[in-house]
This record gives C-alpha cells, structure tokens and sequence, in this order.
C-alpha cells in the first residue's frame, strides 16, 4: 500500500512544471521514500499548485482548519511544500521537486540522499532540457560599463540594494559534494533568496535574514573567488546563487560540452580587443567555461564556449575584454510563477 502512494505521489510531481520523470530504477521513488512519510505524501496530493489558505484545503480535505493549519507548517518546515503570503495571509501550495523540494532540503542531507540525487540527476536533467530555463547567468556588475544601455533586470546590485527582505543560506550543492567526500574550497554560504522566497527560508530555518551591505558584500566574494551567479529566470530577482563547476551540476555538466553557451541562458558574450591585450593571461585562470586560452602572442577567446558571467572582464587589469548583449535574447518572464506558466506551457499541461 505505502508503494502505491509513492508511485502516486511521483505522477502527482511530474504534473507539476518541471516535472519528476520515473526511472527504470525506481531511484526516484526511493528519494521520495526518504523526503516524505506516507501520511505527508497523501496529505500533499490534496494541495493545488497554486497558493490557498489553510481553510480552503481544510474544506476539500474535510478537516478542522487549524488541524490542516498544522499539518501544513509541519509540511513547510520539512520542505516538502511552499508557503508564501498575501497581506500577511498564510498561503500554502504543492511545489515541484527541481528547482523546489530539493533545494528546500538545505541542512537536511545525509549521504544516502545525496547518492540517490546523483543517481536520478541525469534523467532529470533529460527531462528539462527542452523547456525553458529555470536560470540564467548575470554577469558581475563590475564587468558591464557604466555608459551602456543595461536591462534593468542585468544590474545585480542594483537590483539587491532595491530589496527589502533577503535571505542568506549554505549552497546545497556545495553540502552535497562535501557528503560524498568531495569538499570544495570556495566559499559556502552563497545562496540569497528575496522578497516571499527570503520570508520562507527565514521562518523555516533554511536561511537567516541579512542586510542590503551584507548581501552586496557576498557578491564581493562571489567575485573575488570566481564563482558565476546565476539567478531565477525572471524580471523580479528572487534567487541567487554564486556556482563554481565542481559542485553545481548545471555549470559541471555543461562545462564538459564543446560549446557550453548553447546551453545555459545569458545575455551576455565576452568580448576581446587583441591590440589592448597586454597578454597577461589573468583570464584563463578566472574563466569558469575555460573559454580563453593561451594563443601565439594573446590569449584567444572562444565564444562558444562564453556563459557571459563577466569574471574575466574584472579581472582584466588592461581593459581588453568588455561585455556586449545579446540582441536575439527575449525578456524573461515577470516572476518565477510565469517562468513557471511557460514550462507548464511547454509540457502540454496548460
């Protein structure tokens, strides 16, 4: 019987937008065994993957609404739904498993979990390669010029010094390839969230709330160490993190391909004037994609393989390499929600 659920559960997620495809294996249904007890998972499929409060689940569920009120915080707390708020109105909604439950089980990891994700990763990534990008690259904000016409939406600290809730958390992929035995040395708490995002990492324990300088003062890490931000795929800034290619499986798998600007979003290429080159190779090294190498006199720049992350333009000491946008890139969807209406879109599920 506790099968069934869990094999209910697994299509129950894969209605959601970025899906949960099933697995030869069954990894997937193992994953779903350590996140959710059968109890949780028969509660969760009662939810709506849009927000309700708590009374209108307790209605359809036929129970006493500070009954279901409870069940739903305990829900929240463990990450296996989200909660937001409207007018300071508790609002509670099933959730897809990636980007989603998976980042929400930051602290929670142990090494089974972690081999298990390995495991299902690959078919997980097959089943989202076609639909819209959940993330994209920003480049660091020191890398684009002052006089240029810059979307809005690109300027990161701009963007950060406008927000007034921001969370800040360990990068989950960084735990999870410390749990397997493979530490990184770069920085770990690099993951900011904003606005209803921020307030969910906050009152669950996930993160804990930071200040604008403290937030702007990550970035100059992130910078310092190389690490790309990518950030959710939308006009309102609502997640950041700062990703090197040993731990975040986007960038790790990507960066193995011959021509990783195909596939990862960005507005941006890197740009080299070769007579301003003075050819002190300081871009190879900073360059995540290894983009640039070492030719006959400067160093060459390969744009297939440019994410426009913009670290080897701040690093450049002669001004050699700028940024330029990219004119065939549409404008990202408002919120998440509408990143999320196009994957559904996608799916033949609106």
């Amino acid at each position: 019987m506790s099968s069934d659920v869990y094999a209910r559960l697994r299509r129950f997620l894969d209605a959601l937008p970025a899906g949960f495809p099933e697995t030869p294996s069954g990894t997937e249904i193992r994953i779903l065994k350590k996140m959710f007890t059968p109890a949780d998972a028969e509660f969760v499929m009662n939810l709506k993957d849009t927000p309700e409060p708590a009374a209108d689940i307790a209605l359809r569920i036929g129970t006493d609404e500070a009954e279901a009120e409870a069940r739903l915080e305990e829900l929240s707390r463990k990450g296996l739904i989200f909660k937001t708020y409207r007018d300071d109105r508790r609002l509670y909604q099933a959730y897809q498993f990636a980007i989603g439950l998976y980042e929400f089980q930051v602290n929670r990891l142990d090494r089974e979990f972690c081999e298990l994700y390995e495991e299902y990763l690959p078919y997980l990534a097959l089943s989202q390669a076609r639909l819209t990008g959940q993330h994209r690259v920003i480049p660091v904000e020191s890398s684009l010029q002052e006089t240029s016409s810059v979307t809005p939406y690109n300027r990161i600290r701009e963007i950060v010094r406008g927000e007034e809730l921001i969370s800040l958390s360990p990068c989950i992929c960084k735990q999870e390839r410390h749990m397997l035995g493979q530490p990184c040395d770069k920085p770990q708490e690099v993951c900011m969230m904003f606005g209803h995002f921020a307030r969910f990492y906050i009152d669950n324990g996930y993160g804990r709330p930071i200040g604008v300088e403290e937030a702007l003062r990550v970035l100059d890490v992130a910078e310092e160490n190389g690490l790309v931000l990518t950030c959710s795929n939308a006009r309102k800034l609502e997640t950041l993190c700062c990703c090197c290619t040993c731990c975040c499986p986007m960038l790790k798998n990507i960066k193995g391909l011959r021509s990783p600007a195909r596939y990862i979003l960005s507005y941006y290429r890197a740009v080299m004037d070769q007579n301003a080159c003075v050819g002190c190779d300081a871009c190879i090294g900073i360059c995540p994609m290894d983009a640039i190498g070492s030719g006959e006199d400067v160093p060459e720049l390969n744009e297939k393989r440019c994410i426009g992350c913009g670290l080897c333009v701040s690093k450049c000491p002669a001004g050699a390499l700028s940024l330029a946008e990219l004119q065939d890139r549409k404008e990202p969807p408002p919120t998440i929600e509408g990143v999320m209406e196009r994957m559904a879109a996608e799916r033949g599920l609106r």
